[in-house]
C-alpha cells in the first residue's frame, strides 16, 4: 500500500524538522520546502495527498500559495498552519482552497485528526466524480466505447441484470458490438470467476454442433474415437454465449430447451444425466420474431432464452459515438504501428459522420487501421479513408445500380433532382415504372428482379467477396449463397474476384 505523501512549507527551519519527524513516527512519506516557489515546484513534479502551509512566507504571500497549489494539484487537501491566526485569514484561506486553518503552536494529535480528515474527504470527492462520470456519460463501460444514450441505457441494463442469472438475449446488426457487451455481462456478473464459453451457431456443420454442445462418448457415432467433452460442460459455472442463436438446427433447439428447463443434459451415446450449471447469453443480428415467421427459432426456446433483451443500436443510429470511437481506434493503432502523433483531420472526421457503416463499429475499426497504414503524414485526411459516398447518397446509388434495366434509368433519372431516397420511394419508383401486364398475361416478377438485382450489385461493390456482400445487406452467409445460386450469380461472382486479382496484379 503506497504511504500517504504530505508537503510541509515553512520558513522555520526547527518547525520543519519537528513537522517531519511527527509526520514520519506515523508513517506519511514527508517532503520539506522553506518558501513558497520551492514547495510550487516540488508540488508541480510530485503528487501530494496533503500540503500544510504557513501564511507568512520569505517570497510568496501565503493566500497565493493556497490558490496556485489548488491549480496544480485539485486533488491534494490543504491545512494551513501559522502563528498569525485570525478569523479573517482563515475564511481567506478557506476561500482559496484549504481544507481547515490550525493555529501555531501545534497540537500534533489534532493535527494527525486533521490530516485523516482531509484524506477522507478527498477520497468521498474523487468517489463522487466517478459515480457522476458513470451516471451521465460513460464514454467506455467493459472495452465498450460509446457515450450516447442508447448506449448508456444498454451500461445501465447491465448493471442491473448482471449479478442475476436471467438469460440474456442480445439483438443487433453484425459488427455492432454484441460479443463485448456479452462479456461485460459475464465480467460483471457473479460467476466471473469460472469460464465464459462461447459458440457461433452459424459456424460449425449442422452434424457436429450437437456433440460440441453436448460431447459424446467413444463409438457414439463414425469418428468419435474419444471420450469428448462439449462446451456446456466446459462452462460449467460459469457462462455459455451462444452466438448466432437463430442459425442452430431446428431439431437441436428443444433439446437445448430441456436443458434449460431442467438444468441436466445427456453426452451423445450416454444415457447418463450431467448438471447443467451456467449461465446462458444468447445472441443474433436477425429479428427473431422474423425467424419464428420463418420456422427457423421455435417460439418456446425463444421466450426461454430473452429473460432480459438487449437491442444494440446500428452506428448510423447513434453518430455521437463515431468520434469516441475513431479516437479509440486510433489510439490502439498508434501503438500498434508506432505512430503517436496521427491525427484525424476534421475533413476525415464529417466523412465518417455522414457515412452510413452498413459493417458498423467493426468496419470502422478496419476503416481507421487502413487509413493509418495508407496516410502519407501523421494527420489522416480523406483521400486515406476506404469509404463511398455520404450514407443517404450511398444507399441511393448502390440501390440503383442494382435494379434491372427495366427500372434503372428511371431511377436513375428521378434520382437526379433528389439528394437523398428513402426504401419507400426507391420502391414507388420502380412500382411506377412497372409496365402493366397485358391482358390475361404475365406479370414482371418484380421482387425477384429486384433480389437478383441487390445481390449483384452488392457482390460488385464488394468485388465478390460473399462475407462482405452478406455483412452489406444483413443476409446470413448461408442465405446469400442460396440468393446467389437461384439467380445464377455464381459466374459473375468469380468474375468480380478476377478482374480484381488481375487489377491488383497490373497495379
Amino acid at each position: 500500500m503506497n504511504k500517504t505523501k504530505v508537503l510541509v512549507i515553512d520558513d522555520d527551519p526547527s518547525m520543519l524538522e519537528l513537522m517531519e519527524f511527527q509526520l514520519q513516527a506515523q508513517g506519511y512519506e514527508t517532503t520539506l520546502a522553506q518558501t513558497g516557489e520551492e514547495g510550487l515546484k516540488l508540488a508541480e513534479g510530485y503528487r501530494f495527498d496533503v500540503a500544510l502551509a504557513d501564511l507568512q512566507l520569505p517570497d510568496l504571500d501565503g493566500i497565493e500559495v493556497i490558490r496556485r497549489l489548488k491549480e496544480i494539484s485539485p486533488a491534494s487537501e490543504i491545512i494551513v498552519v501559522s502563528g498569525y491566526g485570525s478569523v479573517s485569514k482563515a475564511v481567506e484561506a478557506t476561500k482559496a482552497g484549504a481544507f481547515y486553518f490550525v493555529e501555531k503552536p501545534v497540537e500534533f494529535e489534532e493535527l494527525m485528526i486533521l490530516i485523516t480528515m482531509a484524506l477522507e474527504r478527498r477520497d468521498q470527492v474523487e468517489e463522487i466524480k466517478q459515480l457522476r462520470g458513470r451516471l451521465t456519460s460513460r464514454a467506455a463501460y467493459y472495452n465498450i466505447i460509446g457515450s450516447s444514450k442508447e448506449m448508456q441505457d444498454i451500461y445501465e441494463i447491465i448493471d442491473n441484470v448482471a449479478e442475476s442469472d436471467a438469460n440474456i438475449l442480445i439483438i443487433g446488426e453484425s459488427g455492432t458490438g454484441k460479443e463485448l457487451i456479452a462479456n461485460a455481462i459475464h465480467y460483471k456478473s457473479l460467476r466471473v470467476k469460472n469460464p465464459f464459453v462461447k459458440i457461433n451457431c452459424s459456424a460449425l456443420p449442422k452434424e457436429l454442433i450437437e456433440s460440441e454442445l453436448f460431447g459424446h462418448t467413444k463409438g457414439a457415432f463414425t469418428g468419435a474415437t474419444i471420450d469428448k467433452t462439449g462446451i456446456i460442460s466446459q462452462a460449467d459455472g460459469g457462462s455459455l454465449l451462444l452466438d448466432e442463436i437463430g442459425e442452430m438446427p431446428v431439431e437441436l433447439q428443444p433439446k437445448l430447451l430441456r436443458v434449460l428447463q431442467e438444468r441436466v443434459y445427456y453426452r451423445l451415446g450416454s444415457e447418463k444425466a450431467q448438471e447443467a450449471n451456467f449461465r446462458l447469453i444468447s445472441s443474433t443480428n436477425r429479428d427473431p420474431l422474423e425467424a419464428m415467421r420463418e420456422g427457423r427459432l421455435r417460439e418456446d426456446l425463444y421466450y426461454r432464452i430473452n429473460t432480459i433483451e438487449i437491442h444494440v443500436p446500428p452506428l448510423r443510429q447513434r453518430v455521437e459515438d463515431i468520434q469516441h470511437l475513431a479516437d479509440h481506434f486510433l489510439d490502439l493503432f498508434a501503438k500498434k504501428y508506432q505512430r503517436a502523433d496521427c491525427r484525424i483531420s476534421q475533413e476525415s472526421y464529417k466523412r465518417l459522420f455522414e457515412y452510413s457503416w452498413p459493417g458498423n463499429v467493426r468496419e470502422l475499426q478496419h476503416v481507421i487501421e487502413r487509413a493509418m497504414l495508407l496516410c502519407k503524414s501523421d494527420t489522416i485526411e480523406i483521400e486515406a479513408l476506404p469509404l463511398g459516398q455520404p450514407a443517404a447518397k450511398t444507399s441511393a446509388a448502390t440501390t440503383a445500380e442494382g435494379i434491372t434495366p427495366m427500372s434503372s434509368e428511371a431511377i436513375r433519372s428521378d434520382s437526379l433532382n433528389h439528394a437523398a431516397l428513402s426504401f419507400e420511394e426507391i420502391g414507388r419508383i420502380i412500382v411506377d415504372k412497372v409496365p402493366d401486364s397485358k391482358s390475361g398475361g404475365p406479370g414482371v416478377e418484380v421482387f425477384t428482379e429486384i433480389e437478383r438485382a441487390i445481390v449483384s450489385a452488392a457482390l460488385k461493390r464488394t468485388k465478390g467477396n460473399k462475407q462482405a456482400a452478406a455483412n452489406l445487406l444483413g443476409l446470413y452467409r448461408p442465405r446469400l449463397y442460396s440468393m446467389i445460386k437461384k439467380h445464377n450469380l455464381m459466374n459473375s461472382s468469380q468474375q468480380n474476384r478476377e478482374d480484381t486479382s488481375e487489377s491488383g496484379a497490373t497495379g
